[in-house]
């Protein structure tokens, strides 16, 4: 049985500001966040079992509304078609599984309500989200607290899944997948002279650092020449492309969403029609190409999941996703699919829906979902391999 993860206290959990993660954090943790999740705190059994409700309740909590609302509804639809899956094939212990969406506007004082109110209702036998990871260090010791167990899609800070054993994540750390964009950067694209451009959040701050720290460890040949901040859906990017451009980067990586790479590319070519971008996996969405068009011919990322697998899988996942939703899914969509997945596996090996006998089953499961095996270590967490991907006339494909 895997030892039990050391629980960072709730004081210093909430008093970070440095979040990592896929997306942005809106907001900072609050002080309030502390004193709420302490005064919340329910008796273990008002919250350990729904064997006795007519459905078992699963909890998205993302943003729905906002500037980042289509991942919060990417995770929604995917929950809700594995859901589909189980309930079709007669659900889990004889029961339906229903999904339940909390829109938690990816802000951290936002998150702190819902988790309140999620721990209130004792009906929810698990929560997929939140997306960020300053949002996800607010809620996870709400849920700890009262032994809910969370499963992030999405969080990248280190720290996240040490609040504590309920606490997992279906996502790699950043250092993981920073140093798998600068393998793209140096050794696929034979680049020496990197140029970063982030935007402006604690995620886009604190992986830029990441980067920088990581190239460093590579010696004098590579280098970081430049970094720009920028702040997230400015209309005019070239500033800060020009500052890039002039040190002599041959070579961006962009710290951003698709929201991001796509203008960057867009107008650093107008600049400089040979410069490579290399993005990282949340900027791999449908999206991007619809924004960047031309320009983002030859963008590259690493990824989790590559949607134009020749796998019989994740091509039946994929069609029914698009089918379901108009839309292929992202790859953090699809590490929402495989957690709900995860999480309703531990409770059909369980038995019950028991959190401290679910958590044990968890927390020893193999799992072959779309985004690969996965197997959580001691601390909650997944590694897994990237896939390389570009795009190649309007589509993602991988690279040679």
């Amino acid at each position: 049985m895997k030892k039990m993860k050391k629980w960072v206290g709730l004081g210093l959990v909430l008093a970070m500001t440095a979040g990592f993660t896929g997306c942005t954090n809106n907001s900072a943790t609050s002080s309030e966040s502390t004193s709420d999740s302490t005064s919340t705190t329910k008796e273990t059994e008002s919250t350990q079992s729904s064997e006795s409700t007519e459905t078992i309740k699963i909890a998205v909590a993302a943003p729905m509304t906002g500037d980042t609302a289509e991942y919060g509804i990417g995770f929604t639809n995917a929950a809700q078609l594995m859901a589909d899956e189980w309930n079709a094939n007669g659900g889990v212990l004889g029961q339906q599984i229903e999904i339940v969406p909390y829109d938690d506007k990816n802000s951290s004082e936002e998150a702190a309500t819902i988790a309140q109110k999620i721990v209130s209702e004792g009906d929810i036998v698990g929560v997929i989200g939140h997306f960020s990871s300053g949002v996800c260090l607010t809620a996870a010791p709400i849920y700890q607290q009262n032994q809910i167990i969370e499963i992030s899609p999405s969080a990248s800070h280190p720290d996240y899944s040490l609040v504590g054993d309920y606490i997992f994540r279906n996502n790699t750390v950043i250092k993981s997948e920073a140093a798998a964009s600068i393998d793209i950067a140096t050794q696929d694209l034979g680049k020496k002279n990197i140029g970063i451009i982030s935007i402006k959040t604690d995620w886009g701050t604190n992986t830029s650092q990441v980067i920088k720290d990581l190239v460093e460890q590579l010696g004098s040949d590579v280098k970081v020449v430049a970094h720009e901040e920028v702040v997230e859906g400015s209309d005019d990017y070239s500033p800060a492309i020009t500052k890039l451009n002039e040190a002599g980067a041959d070579v961006v990586i962009c710290a951003g969403m698709y929201n991001l790479v796509a203008p960057v590319a867009k107008q650093y070519k107008q600049i400089n029609p040979d410069i490579q971008i290399v993005g990282f996996s949340n900027a791999y969405s449908q999206q991007l190409i619809e924004l960047g068009g031309d320009s983002v011919e030859g963008v590259c990322f690493p990824v989790i999941f590559f949607s134009e697998s020749q796998d019989e899988k994740i091509k039946t996942y994929v069609d029914a996703f698009t089918k379901a939703y108009g839309t292929a899914p992202s790859a953090l969509s699809s590490q929402a699919y495989d957690s709900v997945g995860m999480l309703l596996t531990a409770i059909e090996q369980a038995g019950t829906t028991d959190s401290q006998q679910v958590r044990k089953f968890l927390a020893d499961l193999g799992y072959d979902g779309v985004t690969g095996y996965t197997k959580f270590d001691e601390n909650g967490d997944v590694q897994k391999d990237f896939i390389k991907v570009t795009i190649k006339d309007g589509t993602f494909v991988k690279m040679d």
